[in-house]
């Protein structure tokens, strides 16, 4: 035995990490070997191994023995009710598309049995709807849980909200605003109007959300904005490491106190912590800081990321 595992359990665990990278992550088997340590010519052995036991039909369902053990201390340190660990990814968009897939499958398994999913946005959960089972789901619908930026991108609450809509054969809901007003008295006067208060309270209403995070870094959908190019240096002062929902947290995960988090057209980080089902996709070492901080503010009850930030987040301080 080795590390408190018989060889077995060692040789089962490598066979899955193997088929992972192989037939989920689609690197090459010397990116494999190089990644592992190990020879390609062991990779490759263990991939005809893995075909011939029947391993791999459409989804690979093998368990990580490492991911599982991380998924269960995540839980009890944050008090999650679910979390899922990805193994992590030289490649930043290729991180991203596991991270948003398996977090389509955790999304997929809740939303028969909840009515109405509240979605966000980022270039994670744009692959998280690829992988929702389509079906037609009767009294739920989709709602973007926060305004949007002008440019289309693929990463838009409105794109992602349509795309799952679709998915499921559901009606769905814009929040038709700017993500930034340039006041909160703008802001309030625009939730005044009846058809745009009546989609923040479906925002509410739904039982399900899905949001992703953004560090400061130009990766983030809201930094090429002017209000926040503008603003960036006093939130840094602050404390700022990033933001859910466009709201901008400290290390703690306390909302800063700028104006600009008073500006927000989304629905509130208060009421994302009354939902039932609220997913975090979110990964890569340069979103720990704000991956941290949702979790210290206990702002989601679910967690997908990779095993990079998993460690971190809990053996780092």
């Amino acid at each position: 035995m080795k590390g408190g595992f018989t060889e077995d359990a060692e040789s089962d665990h490598l066979k899955a990490r193997i088929a992972w990278y192989y037939f989920v992550a689609g690197m090459t088997q010397q990116e494999i070997a190089d990644q592992l340590e190990i020879t390609r010519l062991r990779v490759n052995k263990i991939i005809g191994l893995v075909r011939a036991e029947g391993a791999v039909v459409v989804d690979l369902r093998m368990p990580m023995i490492d991911c599982i053990r991380l998924e269960e201390e995540l839980k009890a340190r944050f008090g999650l009710e679910e979390a899922m660990v990805t193994p992590s990814l030289q490649d930043y968009e290729e991180s991203q598309r596991t991270i948003g897939e398996a977090a389509g499958i955790m999304l997929d398994a809740h939303v028969s049995r909840h009515h109405g999913i509240g979605v966000g946005w980022g270039k994670t959960l744009s692959y998280t709807v690829r992988r929702i089972t389509e079906r037609r789901l009767k009294n739920s619908w989709v709602v973007g849980m926060m305004g949007a930026v002008t440019r289309g991108s693929g990463t838009n609450t409105f794109e992602l909200s349509t795309a799952l809509a679709r998915s499921l054969d559901v009606e769905c809901h814009y929040l038709t605003a700017p993500i930034y007003c340039p006041t909160s008295e703008i802001r309030n006067v625009l939730l005044a109007h009846d058809e745009i208060a009546a989609v923040m309270a479906k925002a509410e209403a739904a039982e399900v959300a899905l949001v992703s995070c953004g560090d400061l870094t130009h990766r983030s959908p809201v930094m090429p904005l002017t209000i926040i190019k503008e603003n960036l240096p006093e939130l840094l002062d602050m404390g700022a490491v990033g933001e859910v929902m466009g709201c901008f947290l400290d290390p703690d995960g306390n909302i800063v106190p700028h104006p600009i988090n008073q500006s927000i057209m989304a629905l509130p980080l208060e009421k994302l912590k009354r939902k039932p089902v609220s997913i975090l996709a979110s990964g890569g070492r340069t979103k720990l800081p704000i991956i941290r901080a949702v979790l210290r503010g206990k702002y989601v009850n679910r967690l997908v990321t990779d095993e990079v930030v998993a460690r971190a987040l809990l053996y780092e301080s």
